[in-house]
């Protein structure tokens, strides 16, 4: 190869790693930039306490409630029943009953409520979490189809350098993998 056909390689693997320099650096600033807005709401899932005091009420209110309606009903039929028959043997008993399933209810409702609270704390904490690798993951990407391109032109530039081996071959190698990344 003539001096001015390396010369006019040389020329145009650096025009072309120029132009993957600047695709790198948009490319990375426009990251950098996507990171700091979405990063307040990646902080905000890893910190979160799950569901907030008023979505916890809410959420008890309805279970209790739900728990309690049930055991309402069995009673007022309890309580229908003595009336129609106008016979109040074992009302007392039944009622005391009820009492105590419905308590045993109320108490399993509140444990359950206490396991959806935690899981919803720990599902927005692995969300976090998860945002937090995806984002940047992005990044291992972008540098690994950054540096499967350019790699053949850095080959190619080093060949129209002489193909010199030894360690001006690989300071050459080494100025143009640095170039990749400022």
């Amino acid at each position: 190869m003539g001096r001015g056909a390396q010369q006019s390689t040389r020329d145009a693997v650096d025009r072309q790693l120029g132009i993957q320099n600047q695709l790198i650096q948009r490319s990375d600033t426009q990251g950098q930039q996507d990171r700091q807005l979405m990063l307040p709401a990646i902080q905000d899932l890893l910190t979160s306490q799950g569901y907030s005091p008023e979505e916890q009420s809410a959420i008890t209110q309805e279970g209790m409630g739900a728990a309690r309606t049930a055991f309402d009903a069995l009673q007022e039929r309890a309580a229908n029943r003595t009336a129609a028959t106008n016979n109040s043997a074992g009302f007392g008993d039944l009622t005391a009953e009820l009492g105590r399933q419905e308590t045993q209810n109320l108490s399993q409702q509140a444990r359950q409520n206490q396991i959806a609270f935690a899981n919803e704390k720990q599902r927005r904490r692995l969300a976090g979490l998860s945002a937090i690798g995806q984002t940047y993951g992005i990044d291992t990407n972008l540098l690994a189809r950054a540096m499967g391109v350019p790699a053949s032109l850095l080959d190619a530039r080093a060949r129209a350098s002489g193909g010199s081996s030894g360690l001006g071959g690989l300071f050459g190698l080494g100025a143009g993998i640095g170039s990749l990344f400022g």
